[in-house]
């Protein structure tokens, strides 16, 4: 069975940064793509970015890039979003997940999914 745990979200000003961890039992990250999701209030969940195992790709959408790096340490099977320049539109439940196949932009093509992390950017 697989196990996503993230951690690390909380309360930070605009502007400031935040590491969230994902950690995985059940699998070997080291041949997973793994994906950042997130879900603000009332809206849907969307996608944040992606790493690939296979060819080491990341992809973000274009409201993080160069803000965010999604980033992995197969010796501790984690997963990592560095959030830098942290805007209060980037307040949301941050959630990984595990690609199965298909687009990596839609959550439907993703496995298991971790509970989430709150990150609240204040302005």
């Amino acid at each position: 069975q697989v196990l996503l745990v993230e951690s690390g979200g909380g309360l930070v000003q605009a502007g400031g940064s935040l590491r969230l961890s994902c950690a995985a039992s059940g699998l070997t990250i080291s041949r997973a793509d793994m994906g950042w999701f997130r879900q603000a209030p009332g809206k849907e969940r969307e996608f944040v970015a992606v790493t690939t195992w296979r060819l080491g790709s990341t992809y973000y959408t274009d409201s993080v890039k160069g803000r965010f790096t999604i980033d992995r340490d197969n010796a501790k099977n984690t997963v990592y979003l560095l959030m830098s320049s942290l805007k209060p539109e980037d307040t949301a439940v941050y959630y990984c997940a595990t690609h199965r196949s298909g687009t990596y932009y839609d959550s439907r093509n993703y496995d298991s999914w971790g509970q989430g992390t709150q990150v609240t950017v204040s302005s």
